[in-house]
């Protein structure tokens, strides 16, 4: 098969599924409730005890406190994503935060907050 056509097949296949995969709406970001957000962070830490969970107005982050320490979660698509807060920079952002993870895996999450969440969430995320 010529490498022409190959690269149209591939191309076209892929623009496909992507296609098929947004108008299916499995690229909406997750929106979580406190319970969902609980649920996922014990998913991915499940060894984790759960004291408080701080939903964001727009559902798309959790600060998750627990008895080793704040952790964060946030949609990344359908999926969420959860991370200690150990070694972070939190910065101001036009739309609430943005945290740096000092860990190449995952280099940073902007957490979109209001005025009211920004000074709740900064004080919860002080570290102890």
């Amino acid at each position: 098969m010529p490498l022409e056509i190959l690269l149209v097949l591939v191309v076209g296949g892929i623009a496909g599924i992507t296609l098929l995969l947004h108008l299916s709406g499995r690229s909406r970001l997750r929106v979580l409730s406190p319970e969902l957000a609980w649920s996922e962070w014990l998913r991915h830490a499940p060894d984790d005890a759960i004291i408080d969970v701080t939903v964001a107005h727009d559902g798309h982050a959790a600060l998750i406190r627990t008895e080793t320490g704040n952790g964060l979660l946030w949609s990344f698509g359908a999926d969420t994503v959860a991370r200690h807060l150990l070694d972070f920079d939190l910065l101001d952002h036009p739309q609430g935060f943005e945290v740096q993870f000092h860990d190449f895996g995952t280099p940073k999450a902007i957490i979109h907050l209001d005025e009211r969440e920004r000074r709740h969430w900064q004080h919860l995320m002080e570290p102890a």
